[in-house]
């Protein structure tokens, strides 16, 4: 789904539902169109729902994102950045000393109500409009989905949130309180099971980056997989990998070559599930980063300095900001697996063979993120070009929902010898890059996550969910029952009723 801050932003004049969601928008007053004079016909109903996905892929302002402060915080990666002091949100999660004040909360909590309220406006407003009835069942679909997508990360993230069913008035949003978690759980279920019947089996071309019924039973899967219903879990993850590996009802295949995964050109494959696109076309410059469609993981990620010396040897990277370096436990982990070479960027062994330079900066290991390193060969003709990589980024792709239903199996009681659904489903991720069979116990799938998901953003939540957060996070400062979630930000304290969890020093 292609996204259009500029053009969209003009849609969502009204206030936003919590504090810190409020922007400000640089729009003509005379040009403006107010929200309570669209959704007029089916057009504007369609612009609305692409404001809806948008925030999917949102990234702000100071170069954060959902998948860049998980990594930074979990045992697959640091910070890194120039110095300590470098993008201070990121630091912040590295190091576990992220507060109520913090950029990272108030960013994510933006990012989440903001997808919430739009939902909701577009739900709201798509009931007075006179369109055709198959096409706004489908929205009505996608944009409850979407609702619970957002409202997922956000009670992974924050715990105790709000439930927003419909637009809440400016005068009223002060009064808005929290609701407890099994509430929210069961109101995204909802969303998702509601959506099934409306959302198409498959997606042409033309509407790629749209949800279809296999991305709702795979954000399903996940949601009942964190609540350990595990036999409803294996059965959502069932119906998206099909009969067999290959024989998915929606299509999905894994490719044969994991590299290929990583093909800035490769958009929209046959692995990918729920998939955030970016472009090299939108012209996003130093002065409006995050209001555009690159993606600002290409230059994060590259070797800060970085200069070819033995040009002819010497990858194309683009010199980057040193962001996420991998951690040496994970390089050691991953050094002799297949996945390995598309995974990591070894500046280390280029640096020692004479072949590059780069500046070792904070955190520095010698090993950097492959899968979106920003090279020459892949920036932008437009813009500036450090901002604007095309790559886009998987939120759910195949490999990962194989590796979650065989875990479901497991824990749920189901056979999971050779032979058996699990055994074949998780094996065909490690045959894909020509590893033998093992068997499925908890430790086999807990490291096949990790080496297949490097950098995908799901580590983090993978330790948390398995209680192991505090063991492998404790080098980092990480605390037990308290790092598991992230404090409410304060801007959405000040005034209102809503209160700070307990774990946090606060009431709720």
């Amino acid at each position: 789904m292609k996204k259009n801050i500029l053009a969209i932003a003009a849609l969502l004049t009204a206030s936003q539902l919590i504090v810190s969601c409020q922007k400000q928008l640089e729009v003509n007053p005379r040009e403006r169109i107010l929200e309570t004079n669209y959704y007029q016909n089916q057009q504007q109903a369609f612009t609305g729902l692409v404001a809806v996905y948008d925030q999917l892929g949102n990234q702000s302002s100071g170069y954060l994102t959902k998948l860049n402060l998980f990594c930074s915080a979990s045992d697959d990666h640091y910070a890194g950045a120039d110095s300590p002091s470098d993008l201070g949100d990121m630091q912040a999660m590295n190091n576990y000393t992220v507060n109520s004040l913090s950029g990272a909360p108030s960013y994510l909590w933006s990012k989440g109500f903001t997808g919430v309220y739009r939902a909701n406006v577009l739900l709201k407003k798509i009931e007075g409009i006179n369109m055709d009835a198959s096409t706004k069942a489908r929205y009505i679909a996608e944009a409850k989905a979407l609702r619970a997508i957002f409202y997922f990360d956000l009670l992974r993230i924050f715990k105790n949130i709000p439930l927003i069913l419909a637009p809440i008035e400016p005068a009223g949003m002060f009064d808005v309180t929290q609701v407890a978690p099994a509430d929210v759980y069961k109101q995204i279920e909802q969303d998702l099971k509601e959506s099934l019947s409306a959302l198409p089996v498959t997606i042409p071309t033309a509407d790629a980056g749209r949800l279809n019924q296999g991305a709702a039973h795979a954000v399903l899967g996940k949601v009942y997989l964190w609540q350990e219903k595990w036999a409803l879990a294996a059965a959502e993850f069932a119906a998206v990998n099909g009969t067999a590996p290959g024989a998915s009802t929606y299509g999905y295949k894994l490719l044969p070559k994991f590299a290929d995964l990583w093909n800035w050109k490769n958009k929209f494959n046959s692995e990918s599930v729920l998939e955030l696109s970016y472009n090299t076309t939108s012209n996003m410059g130093w002065s409006n980063v995050g209001s555009r469609e690159g993606n600002v993981m290409g230059i994060l990620v590259g070797p800060r300095n970085y200069v070819p010396v033995i040009a002819a040897q010497a990858p194309d990277y683009v010199s980057g900001w040193s962001v996420m370096p991998i951690t040496k436990e994970l390089f050691d982990l991953i050094h002799y697996d297949p996945r390995n070479k598309p995974t990591v960027a070894n500046l280390d062994s280029l640096e020692k063979a004479g072949i590059v330079t780069y500046k070792h900066a904070n955190d520095n290991t010698g090993y950097f993120v492959e899968k979106y390193a920003g090279r020459v060969s892949t920036k932008a003709a437009v813009g500036q070009l450090e901002l604007n990589f095309g790559q886009n980024m998987y939120e759910i792709r195949l490999a990962d929902t194989y590796l979650m239903e065989a875990e479901a199996l497991l824990r749920s009681g189901a056979a999971v010898g050779a032979g058996s659904r699990a055994y074949i489903f998780f094996n065909a991720v490690r045959a894909r890059v020509g590893l033998n069979p093992v068997e499925v116990t908890m430790d086999n799938i807990m490291k096949e996550r990790r080496l297949e998901l490097v950098a995908e953003g799901q580590r983090w939540f993978d330790l948390v969910r398995w209680g192991l957060a505090p063991t492998k996070l404790a080098f980092k400062g990480f605390q037990a029952n308290k790092n598991e979630t992230l404090p409410i930000p304060q801007a959405e304290l000040n005034n209102t009723k809503i209160l700070q969890s307990k774990e946090w020093g606060g009431t709720k």
